[in-house]
């Protein structure tokens, strides 16, 4: 899977839907600036340094990029709020569009480049969503959608009707605390796959070409909400 190109194409990337904040400035398919912090809490200090810093990198030719692209969530709300806030402001000082990526498919996308056997294997992003619950998807290697985003509660089989025939691998920050339930033997785990900008540039460049902008003044996140457990009313 290659980054469509296309001329002069310049995009800020912004992440911040979990504990890494992350901003590149890909031009052309290339990532010609990148910087992160993983220590989390730190977001609302670091990205607009971290954002000065890229538009200084920016081509001699260019006054300010052609896109903004900003991480739609799933994720935390106050790393959602603070990133797509950025992103908005840049959008209208700048007057040039938004972009948003799908912070699932952007993890899904980080995982398969570092899986060496893909077929017959499914790829599932998790986001961390409070006690054994999680946000999660399945993708073939393609990045096709075989089963979209949803809100899970996990149980010792709830991935059995795909991991009866296939390998499933499982990452992101929600994985880790679910790994004693999912025991199937095709139950694949990879640890330290995160949501960084640096992958963004795929989706945002083809996003862009393709003309998939967002509404600037409605555009909203995907933020986590709370699992909403509802039990039958008696009747009387």
């Amino acid at each position: 899977m290659k980054p469509h190109k296309q001329a002069h194409m310049t995009i800020l990337n912004i992440e911040t839907s979990t504990h890494v904040c992350s901003v590149s400035l890909s031009c052309n398919g290339k990532n010609i600036f990148s910087k992160s912090d993983n220590h989390g809490q730190n977001h609302a200090a670091l990205l607009n340094l971290f954002i000065e810093e890229a538009l200084k990198h920016l081509p001699a030719e260019k006054s300010k990029p052609d896109a903004v692209a900003v991480s739609s969530g799933p994720g935390s709300y106050t790393g959602l709020r603070i990133g797509v806030s950025a992103a908005k402001g840049l959008c209208y000082g700048f007057d040039i569009p938004l972009i948003s990526v799908n912070t699932l498919q952007l993890i899904a996308y980080a995982a398969i480049q570092v899986v060496s056997k893909k077929e017959n294997t499914l790829f599932c992003p998790m986001i961390d969503a409070r006690r054994i619950e999680v946000y999660s998807a399945f993708y073939d290697a393609d990045l096709n959608v075989v089963r979209d985003i949803k809100p899970d509660i996990i149980t010792e089989g709830v991935y059995n009707e795909y991991l009866s025939s296939k390998n499933v691998v499982f990452f992101g920050n929600g994985m880790e605390k679910c790994r004693e339930l999912l025991t199937h033997p095709h139950s694949v785990f990879i640890l330290d796959i995160n949501p960084l900008s640096d992958n963004m540039l795929y989706f945002s460049e083809k996003a862009f070409s393709e003309g998939k902008t967002e509404d600037v003044a409605y555009f909203e996140p995907f933020y986590l909400k709370e699992f909403q457990v509802t039990t039958p009313k008696k009747k009387v």
